[in-house]
């Protein structure tokens, strides 16, 4: 009898060949050896829980672990109407963050019907996350995947979508693409107010595991 499974008696236990009937506790300790075949897997890097704060700063990215990054942000929330969550690169380990250079391409809908975009080939960041938020209940919640930000060959992109209630209280939804057009590695990301604001909510940061 092998250790994992019992169909066939002695598979050989490892990622990509994992044969066999297992367990709860067989899965989770596969898991655990990092033998259980589950491609794509998020893996949790960081999450923060934010009160009145004028930045979000993620600076321990794992840019070297991970091809692709995903993002989401939980019941986003600004104490000035009007106001946008965005996002910006730090080529530096986030001393600094970049403020020029991006480009991006975005659409929005409103559930009173209206629809229109945000494009732009010199912008200061890197996207629109939220929408135009306020304050009470008007919250936002979005999820982004990032690209290439450890490979110093290529440019970094992103996809985004989110969906909130706006300052006037009309769901909102956005969606696009927007890239950083430079060869760098980026390793820290700020999530901040397009104006000067603060903002409370939860962000989490995950890493997407790929296998050579």
């Amino acid at each position: 009898m092998s250790e994992f499974g019992y169909i066939p008696e002695a598979p050989e236990q490892s990622f990509g060949n994992n044969k066999g009937i297992f367990t709860p506790k067989d899965i989770y300790d596969l898991t655990r050896a990092d033998k259980y075949t589950n491609y794509g897997q998020l893996e949790l890097i960081e999450t923060q829980n934010v009160s009145g704060v004028s930045a979000i700063d993620f600076t321990n990215i794992k840019e070297n672990e991970y091809n692709v990054h995903f993002v989401t942000a939980n019941n986003m929330s600004t104490n000035t109407d009007q106001r946008h969550l965005i996002t910006r690169f730090s080529t530096d380990g986030g001393s600094s963050f970049i403020s020029s250079g991006y480009q991006q391409a975005q659409q929005y809908m409103l559930a009173s019907g209206s629809f229109g975009e945000s494009r732009s080939t010199s912008q200061s960041f890197l996207n629109y996350w939220t929408s135009s938020l306020g304050l009470n209940e008007e919250v936002g919640n979005a999820y982004m995947y990032l690209y290439n930000l450890g490979d110093s060959t290529k440019y970094s992109f992103s996809t985004e979508m989110s969906s909130d209630f706006d300052y006037l209280n009309i769901l909102q939804v956005n969606f696009g693409s927007s890239v950083y057009p430079q060869a760098n590695v980026v390793n820290a990301i700020r999530f901040e107010g397009h104006s000067s604001t603060s903002w409370t909510g939860s962000i989490s940061l995950y890493g997407i595991k790929e296998y050579s």
